[in-house]
């Protein structure tokens, strides 16, 4: 499928628009707190269902096939070797931030419980908390569409501008609920609407920021693109097992989480397959 508008672009052009785009659906998904103060559970957790189904096919068709393929195709006796470190280091980055993060936050509770600080100090560091969560969280996709419009730009197989553009569609698409997920709480807790929307919307803000990081490497560092492409699968898939899936599974709705899990997942393929 051409796409003539994108063509013309550089993958530095191409990254930013992309991750603007997604970021912008992010920032629609916090406003919702302008128009109610809370979201149904039973809707809070199809909309993570459908986010963790189109993040897990993004990952697996956009990202770990045009890194299999090539390495595939080659004639190197250890082929999937690339794509298995690049997918481990991948997971175990985004492993790591939460590890210190969640060391962070039980420091931030031990130290409120023990002193004497205002309620103004304990609120902002966990406010901090909070944004260098949901940051981590989202440099994986700013990275993927990055990557993704890097490798079509290079020509590689299995890896084109639709199929980029597709990932970058998808990624918008969970952003959504993400939004929503940071907002919200925030909204039903006592903060004011501009707060939390502002709040709701940092979360995306690292994505163009990790998009051209991406898309820098993988054009300067050829050779390393099946390595860029299997990281962010890898961070992808972690987020979506560790935090997004389980979320999802809390309360009552777990099946039609997981039904909608389905549809975010058929979604996603779909695009992805009839754009590429």
């Amino acid at each position: 499928m051409e796409v003539p508008f994108f063509s013309v672009l550089n993958p530095l052009e191409q990254t930013l628009i992309g991750t603007f785009f997604a970021w912008s659906v992010t920032a629609l998904g916090a406003s919702t707190v302008f128009i109610t103060r809370r979201v149904s559970r039973k809707l809070f957790d199809a909309l993570l269902g459908f986010a963790a189904g189109i993040m897990l096919a993004a990952s697996f068709f956009s990202l770990l096939l045009p890194s299999i393929i090539p390495s595939f195709q080659s004639d190197e006796a250890y082929y999937w070797v690339p794509v298995t470190i690049g997918f481990f280091l991948g997971a175990m980055v985004i492993c790591t931030a939460d590890i210190a993060l969640r060391h962070l936050n039980q420091k931030n509770r031990d130290q409120n419980s023990i002193s004497a600080r205002t309620s103004t100090e304990a609120e902002f560091e966990s406010k901090t908390i909070l944004v260098l969560a949901i940051t981590i969280h989202n440099i994986p996709e700013g990275l993927a569409v990055g990557v993704a419009f890097g490798a079509a730009s290079l020509g590689v197989m299995g890896a084109d501008m639709a199929a980029a553009i597709s990932l970058t569609i998808g990624i918008a698409l969970q952003n959504f609920p993400e939004g929503l997920a940071v907002s919200m709480p925030l909204r039903a807790h006592g903060m004011s609407k501009i707060k939390s929307f502002w709040y709701g919307q940092l979360s995306s803000t690292v994505e163009p920021v990790a998009g051209v990081i991406g898309a820098l490497f993988v054009v300067v560092a050829q050779p390393l693109l099946p390595y860029a492409l299997s990281f962010a699968a890898g961070a992808m898939i972690l987020v979506v097992v560790s935090k997004v899936m389980p979320e999802s599974q809390k309360e009552v709705n777990k099946n039609l989480s997981a039904f909608c899990f389905i549809i975010g997942f058929s979604i996603m393929m779909i695009m992805d397959l009839a754009l590429s």
